[in-house]
């Protein structure tokens, strides 16, 4: 092949395909693994630098610049003269005549120019557009909303790359890069959660239509000599690059055979190389279905590496709950309100990084000018707890002002994450008991932790040394704390309000006892660095 043509099948043959590597780290578990991690940070890359290729397209076309060739033959979105797509698929012009009529004639650095600042433009102007389009629609709380402005965005965008000569594939990339970079991404994500499973089966029914079994049995030995070419070269590159970045050998052994096979942009490529003669169709026609074999070879490739190269590398594919990942937040705070806030801030301070949901725009708007980032959801959804990561954190604070939604969020994350411990927040007593019954590990009252601490201080201005003080507002937090365990796991027994009150004086009887016993034994004893006479104001 001449070298412009060679360049350009290699440059479409180097992406793998996101679609389905993706759906495989998901259904195997590995998503947080080191091997799930490097892979969606290749495809990720990889998915960015089709827009760089489309650019160089016209170049290796027309290396002395000239405008489009073949006159109305060809549109700039890959569609034929007999009306199919990059795809392959019939399709029509529509709108996107009147538009295309002002770009055919451009020269390829015009062509390039034009693509590139519309592309910079739907990504920019989208960052700054979509947030404050957001939040009115959050305000309205009405979730079909949300979806339709999402499927809105997307479609202009690919209609808009479609009508400037680029790939719609490539148009809905871009349109989700854009809601990805927003404060609203997990409540969207979750909301378009039922189609997925349907569009990426459309997809692969896509792809299956690409292949022509006229070509592969016509030429089976070239067809199966390319498709063992491909999948083992990438595997061999990726397998080094792998060794070159120090992934262990089992991580190295999921990346290149996860990465081996084709993607689905590799058509988007083909179909815009034959509008813009850079190759003739017979030669793409033969490389689509080497493309689509390599994706249908993906999960014997993935059993090949789980049942024989992972057991020999002697490491496994799927790791522990307990295994802690440089990706992936540990927490999830579910409210952004008064506490919230607090618990965020305290959590950065020691390092510990946290996934913020809430479901007021208002206020994920003001936490954002503090430079505290927060996502839009309803943390009571299933579908946004999985999203948002609880399938991988280890603990879940519950800092909402909505007694029956914390009891909800508690209930629902108990029952589907039992792994993870879960603090929630309380208005009172009752609510505290009724949390703890339902499955929460620990519960703070709102107002129980201040009423502590007031005591505290009130014990210092009386002349209890600061030592002391605190000492008994700690044996008192702890022991009302297993008192109203305690009231719990009566109330599950059956146990008489009577006896039960009866229980709870005694216990408060004693813990007076306690108190009394303790300064009376001096345990209020002044460590050094607590120092004073008991005056706080000499603190």
């Amino acid at each position: 092949l001449d070298w412009r043509m060679a360049l350009a099948l290699g440059l479409a043959l180097a992406l793998s395909s996101t679609a389905i590597v993706l759906q495989t780290l998901n259904e195997k578990g590995q998503m947080a693994t080191p091997a799930g991690q490097n892979s969606f940070s290749v495809l990720l890359f990889q998915d960015i630098a089709v827009i760089p290729i489309l650019a160089v397209l016209p170049f290796l076309a027309h290396p002395g610049g000239f405008g489009l060739a073949g006159g109305g033959g060809h549109d700039a979105g890959g569609h034929d003269a007999g009306g199919h797509d990059a795809g392959g698929h019939g399709a029509g012009h529509g709108g996107e005549e009147a538009i295309f009529d002002l770009t055919q004639n451009l020269s390829a650095w015009g062509q390039a120019g034009v693509s590139i600042g519309v592309i910079i433009a739907s990504i920019f102007g989208g960052r700054y557009a979509i947030r404050p389009l957001f939040r009115v629609i959050a305000r309205t709380h009405i979730r079909e909303l949300f979806t339709a402005v999402a499927l809105l965005i997307v479609v202009g965008i690919a209609f808009l790359m479609g009508a400037i000569g680029l790939s719609a594939a490539l148009g809905t990339f871009i349109a989700g890069v854009v809601l990805a970079d927003s404060e609203y991404r997990h409540e969207l994500e979750s909301d378009i959660e039922p189609f997925k499973g349907l569009l990426l089966g459309l997809f692969f029914i896509t792809v299956g239509a690409q292949i022509n079994f006229n070509t592969l049995f016509g030429e089976p030995l070239v067809i199966f000599g390319l498709l063992a070419g491909l999948v083992v070269l990438k595997a061999v590159i990726i397998f080094g690059l792998a060794t070159v970045a120090r992934l262990d050998l089992s991580s190295r052994f999921t990346m290149a055979l996860l990465l081996a096979q084709g993607g689905e942009f590799a058509f988007v490529l083909f179909g815009f190389m034959i509008a813009e003669d850079v190759l003739p169709r017979e030669l793409t026609d033969r490389f689509m279905l080497v493309v689509a074999l390599s994706m249908l070879l993906t999960p014997m490739l993935v059993i090949f590496n789980e049942r024989v190269l992972q057991p020999a590398s002697q490491a496994r594919s799927n790791p522990s709950a307990d295994d802690v990942y440089d990706e992936g937040n540990p927490v999830i705070v579910a409210g952004f309100g008064r506490m919230g806030t607090i618990i965020v801030r305290m959590l950065q301070g020691l390092g510990v990084s946290a996934t913020v949901l809430d479901h007021d725009p208002d206020q994920i708007d003001l936490m954002r000018r503090f430079g505290h980032r927060a996502f839009y959801g309803d943390a009571s959804r299933l579908e946004l707890l999985e999203s948002a990561g609880a399938g991988s954190a280890r603990v879940l604070i519950v800092a909402i002002d909505n007694s029956d939604k914390t009891l909800e969020i508690v209930e629902l994350a108990r029952r589907h994450f039992p792994h993870l411990r879960i603090v929630a927040r309380a208005r009172e007593r009752r609510d505290a008991m009724t949390l703890l019954k339902a499955g929460a590990d620990e519960v703070v009252r709102e107002t129980f932790e201040g009423a502590v601490q007031m005591s505290q201080r009130a014990l210092e201005f009386l002349g209890t040394r600061p030592f002391a003080a605190r000492q008994a507002a700690q044996r008192f937090e702890t022991y009302d704390i297993a008192l109203m365990r305690d009231w719990a796991r009566m109330e599950e027994q059956g146990i008489g309000e009577k006896e039960r009150i009866e229980r709870v004086q005694q216990a408060t009887e004693d813990l007076a006892n306690l108190l009394v016993e303790d300064q009376k034994s001096g345990q209020g004893g002044q460590p050094e660095g607590w120092q004073g006479s008991g005056n706080a104001d000499e603190r």
